[in-house]
């Protein structure tokens, strides 16, 4: 009886997905995979049959989209076939909605790659267990709903725990993530050895989210990245751990330089990706790949074929005006991506306090917008907090003058695109984000 309402559940998503298709109508992310998990609550359970070799999930508070992403992309470069939750949706809805449109009944996959939500990664390891589990970092995000950090890691922890086999692939540099590995067996960890910058945007190392030692003490930092991230210690004995994957980062305006050490060789990647915080991405997609048996030919490959998705450094062309639309949601991220930014842009910031952004927007107090003081162009905020955040761009040394509040994002996006021949940066909450990319934008 459960097969059969898996088959049934497979033939509704299809034809679902023509009927929504033929009425010019948006599928969503979601709505499918909810509908199939009514019809066959174990939906997940059957779908890892099709997986013939490796099911790898993706958590953490940042980095897993484009972790995600960059993963699935070097695989099916590679000639795998792969299922890939793409558009980010990282609920049990969102999942299930990829695999049903994805699974056939004689269809098989080699690779299943999951960005899961953290605080779904242990309802999703009910239905489906995986193979791997790359865990990002840790960083304070949508305190109403997550609660600090030790809550979050309790989440991660647990759903570990239901998943015996599981092999972590963990970021070294941060401790929080780090220190899963002292209780799970079966981790191997990816990190830094250094980090260089050969352009203007110098490390501003952003809100320190973790100083603290489980023992009580405070951690020491020998080198300091980003945020808690970096060589730490404490007098109890806890450090950085060793690392499989250690790497040394050259941080251009444009690009990325990644020297990664594996097994005493050393492999030279580029990517087009920005910033120090993609380059974390980088490397934890590397690590996956190596210990999937690729080649470095093969990862840089699909390196240089790599675009980024959905709004994480997308860069469209609307109104004519070369735009970069990148989200930000927490204080850690969206310091990292303030530093990308280029100040002779017109600048739109768009920030919601729905749900699926967070309803505290404390956040932004927390966040290192003083780094677009020297903003020389348009700067715009929009969204449900647009005086919230006008309000913090003003005690963040920005003239007022040279701010406008626009509440209705696609005037908004109207405004910053509408005169000249400037580029236009835009920096979205989730939603406000969700709402850019429906826009007919030319």
């Amino acid at each position: 009886m459960g097969m059969l309402r898996f088959y049934i559940s497979l033939v509704f998503a299809r034809l679902t997905y023509i009927a929504i298709k033929l009425l010019n109508k948006s599928s969503g992310t979601s709505f499918i995979g909810m509908e199939v998990l009514k019809i066959c609550p174990k939906f997940l359970n059957y779908c890892r049959r099709y997986i013939k070799s490796k099911v790898l999930t993706v958590t953490g508070t940042n980095g897993k989209s484009t972790t995600s992403g960059l993963t699935a992309h070097i695989l099916k470069c590679a000639n795998q076939k792969v299922v890939h939750n793409l558009k980010g949706a990282n609920m049990l809805t969102g999942v299930a909605n990829a695999f049903a449109l994805e699974i056939l009944p004689f269809k098989r996959f080699d690779y299943a790659v999951i960005e899961s939500d953290e605080a779904y990664l242990t309802k999703l390891y009910d239905y489906m267990k995986s193979d791997y589990l790359i865990v990002t970092n840790l960083f304070r995000d949508q305190l109403d709903r997550y609660g600090e950090l030790s809550y979050t890691a309790s989440l991660i922890d647990n759903a570990m725990s239901k998943n015996s086999d599981l092999k972590l692939i963990l970021n070294a540099d941060d401790p929080l993530v780090a220190d899963f590995g002292n209780f799970h067996d079966n981790a191997i960890y990816f990190g830094f050895n250094n980090v260089v910058y050969d352009c203007e945007n110098k490390p501003s190392f952003g809100p320190m989210e973790a100083t603290m030692c489980k023992c009580g003490k405070t951690l020491n930092y020998d080198k300091k990245f980003l945020a808690q991230e970096g060589h730490y210690r404490c007098e109890c004995g806890f450090k950085r751990p060793d690392c499989k994957y250690s790497a040394t980062a050259m941080i251009h305006k444009i690009g990325i330089d990644l020297n990664v050490n594996f097994e005493g060789i050393n492999y030279n990647f580029h990517t087009k990706l920005i910033g120090l915080y993609n380059a974390y991405n980088v490397l934890a997609a590397v690590a996956f790949a190596f210990e999937c048996g690729l080649n470095q030919a093969e990862i840089q490959t699909a390196l240089d074929s790599f675009h980024s998705i959905f709004g994480r450094t997308e860069t469209k062309i609307i109104n004519g005006h070369k735009t970069l639309i990148q989200l930000i949601k927490n204080p850690t991220g969206a310091s990292e991506v303030l530093k990308t930014v280029d100040t002779n842009s017109n600048i739109l910031i768009a920030i919601n306090d729905n749900y699926a952004d967070g309803r505290d927007i404390s956040w932004l107090w927390d966040s290192d917008f003083e780094q677009l003081r020297d903003a020389k162009k348009l700067v715009v905020t929009s969204g449900t907090r647009a005086l919230d955040m006008a309000t913090r761009l003003k005690y963040a040394g920005i003239s007022q003058d040279r701010i406008t509040v626009e509440p209705d994002i696609k005037r908004a996006v109207a405004l910053v695109t509408g005169k000249g021949e400037d580029d236009v940066t835009i920096l979205p909450s989730y939603t406000a984000l969700l709402k850019i990319n429906k826009m007919d934008l030319k």
